[in-house]
Parts: C-alpha cells; structure tokens; sequence
C-alpha cells in the first residue's frame, strides 16, 4: 500500500472546533437495511486512529467497473495512488456529548460511496453537526455491501465462518457493484428509479438516527467498537439538512419533496436528468445551487430554474476554476499532472474552491437552520460575492429554456 508522493497530498482535516470522529453504521443487514458513515463532533483521545479511506479493495473493483477499465491492472494503480490516505478523523472515537448538534444527511454521487466526500463531512461535523454519510444500494455506488444468512451447506462448513468478515459468524459479505446502463435501456427510467430509492435511504437514515436519539437501541451489524447508546439525546431534531453532490443532488431535491422533516437542501453540482418535473412544485423548503463551471449545460441549469419559488429561498452561485470532481475527495489526492488529465482537478486550488463551498454551506445552513453561530460571516458567499465566485450561473439560457 502506498503513494510515494502523498507526502504532499491528503484530504484536508476540519477547521472548526470540533475534533472529528467517524464510525460505519449498518442497520439491518438486508439490502433492505440503512447504511452510513457517521461523522461526529468527538472526544479528542490519543488511542484513535485515522480510517482507511478506501476502506477495502473491493472498492477499487468497483471503480475500475465504474470507469470501464480493467479491475486487475486497475486495483494495483488504485493502491499505488490512492492506497495509503488516511480520513482526518478518528475511527470510533467517544462521541462528546455536551450539546444537541444539527443533522446533516449526505447523498454521494453516480459511481462513488461513502467516504468519498470526506473533506465536507469532516469539516461540517468539526463545525458541530452530526452527518451521516450514505452508501446508496440502487446500484448507483461503485461498490457496497450488505449481508445475508448463511445457506444450510455454508453453516454446515465451518471454515465458511471464516470468509464473514464484519458481521455475526451466521451472515456472509454480500457485495454489490455498479449496474451500468444496458444497451436499449431507457436511463431516464432506471434513473428516475434509482433517485427515488436514493431519497428513501436518506429518508430511513434519519429515521435511525432519531431511534438512537430517542434511546432506542439497534443493532449495529458491524459490531464497531462506537457506543451507538451516548447518541441517546444528542441531536437537534428540529435543525435538519439534506445536502448531496450530482447524483446526490437530484437525491436532494427529491428527498425534499418527500420528507419535510428536511428544513433545507444544499446540492452541489446536481445532475438533474434523473428527477421527473412533478417533483419540482413538491419542494417548499429553502435550497441551494452550488456548481463547478465547467460541468453545466443550459439544460441542466433550467431545470434547477423550474425549482424557482416566490416562497423557499433558492440561491446559485458557481465556483470559479471548478470542474465536476472538485467536490469529492479525489480532487485533494492527485497529482497536478494526473488530476488534470482525469479532470479530477480544476484550475483553481483545490482548498480554496472546497473552503469556499463549506463556508457557503454553513452560511446558508444557519441562515435556514436557525442556527446561533458565527457562519453569517460567510453570508456574502451565498450571493456569489468573492473574486473566486460567480452569482448563479456562467451558463447563458436562451429565454425559451427558461
């Protein structure tokens, strides 16, 4: 494992406060089930250690399968540029219970999975909120997992127990790998589909975490060594958000048109093919357009347009210098050279186009939230007012589109 020049790569740790922990939950170990990595203010510990952050190689095969490239010569690149990164955060770290912290629930895009936006979860949760990362099981994700009960033959071998991993000896690892589109095969319906599972995952991760906030004990499949029970009373339930990049993005707008215990929505660079136009006028809460400038079509962009509300507050603005994947994680583990040939990295640094998208977020979230903090020192920043910011949009729309 190992990258020889990440001396000078690595995902950016928190700014805020707060130190950072993280833990995977799993509930229920069906398909069915609720899964996520969770972010969380944390007790600062010497005995924590900092998380993989591709967490196994099955992983790797997943996107090596996502980029349609071949997943044995892939998997040793993979490990050579990215195997040995590290999340700043501490893996299952005591969670510091001294304040109710606002939810955020986190959509990641086609192809990704859930650490790969570990620079804006750690950072908003070292801002004070709890965020719960999802791994979308639509077959969207590269790769994901879940378990199943073990087949009479399998019980019967005992060496079978062995190949479990994670989990109870009586269940078996199943994983599960993008599903790319087939040939004749109409996207808008297996999109539309899959964004709809997509909000519902979101959805029932917020009803797990409210069950473990209302001292309801569940069963944490993965059997980390995280205290699920000192979440008991730990979050503000009334101080809601939903934010997701891309695909993630429609997911956003679609799980704010079905669960209003969303009080606002943050999308970043959304693709919204996927939504279907009666969604639109469903959506009564405040939502936020953050886009790159270099993945937006007039399309797209009248899309987000049909969400126009005299009511909900919708703000855009577009980074500067920014191309689709400066929102992931990958944007701060690769090379110049390399980046820019995968448009992994854009023209402006990487930190800069991030730390302009969290302090937009966090002034847009207290500003819906209701939030007592300092984040309206960035209110400007929800306007487009910074050199490295454009107000709404850089794409022109013909008056017809709009």
């Amino acid at each position: 494992m190992g990258n020889s020049s990440s001396n000078h790569l690595g995902i950016p740790p928190g700014k805020g406060p707060e130190a950072v922990g993280c833990t995977d939950i799993m509930v229920d170990h069906g398909v069915q089930g609720s899964f996520f990595r969770l972010y969380y203010p944390c007790q600062k510990t010497d005995r924590a250690e900092n998380p993989d952050w591709i967490p196994s190689r099955e992983y790797f095969t997943g996107l090596a399968d996502f980029m349609k490239i071949n997943r044995t010569l892939s998997e040793g690149i993979f490990n050579y540029l990215y195997g040995s990164f590290k999340i700043p955060a501490f893996l299952d770290a005591p969670f510091k219970q001294n304040a109710k912290y606002p939810v955020i629930i986190f959509s990641h895009g086609l192809g990704a999975f859930r650490t790969l936006y570990s620079a804006v979860c750690v950072e908003l949760a070292s801002q004070g909120f709890i965020v719960a990362s999802v791994e979308h099981r639509d077959e969207s994700a590269s790769a994901t997992y879940y378990f199943r009960q073990k087949s009479e033959s399998e019980r019967a071998n005992e060496t079978a127990s062995k190949q479990c991993g994670a989990g109870p000896e009586s269940l078996v690892k199943e994983w599960m790998y993008y599903r790319p589109l087939q040939q004749g095969e109409n996207e808008f319906t297996l999109r539309n589909k899959q964004v709809k599972h997509r909000a519902d995952e979101c959805i029932l991760a917020l009803e797990k975490l409210t069950q473990l906030n209302s001292g309801i004990s569940l069963h944490n499949i993965l059997q980390t060594q995280f205290d699920l029970s000192t979440l008991e009373n730990s979050m503000d339930l009334c101080r809601i958000a939903i934010m997701g990049h891309s695909f993630g993005g429609a997911t956003v707008v679609k799980a704010l048109s079905k669960e209003q215990k969303f009080k606002c929505g943050v999308a970043l660079d959304a693709w919204m093919f996927p939504l279907e136009d009666e969604t639109f006028p469903q959506v009564k809460q405040p939502l936020f357009f953050i886009n790159s400038e270099k993945f937006q079509w007039a399309g797209n962009i009248s899309r987000m347009r049909k969400l126009d509300s005299p009511v909900a507050q919708r703000k855009m603005i577009t980074i500067r210098g920014t191309v689709h994947q400066s929102f992931p994680d990958f944007t701060f583990l690769t090379g110049n050279w390399i980046g820019r040939l995968m448009k992994l990295k854009g023209e402006i640094d990487p930190e800069l186009a991030i730390n302009l998208c969290n302090r937009a977020t966090l002034a847009f979230l207290q500003r819906h939230l209701g939030l007592d903090r300092n984040f309206d020192q960035w209110d400007p920043l929800i306007d487009g007012q910074d050199e490295n910011l454009i107000e709404g949009t850089n794409i022109t729309l013909l008056q017809s589109a709009i």
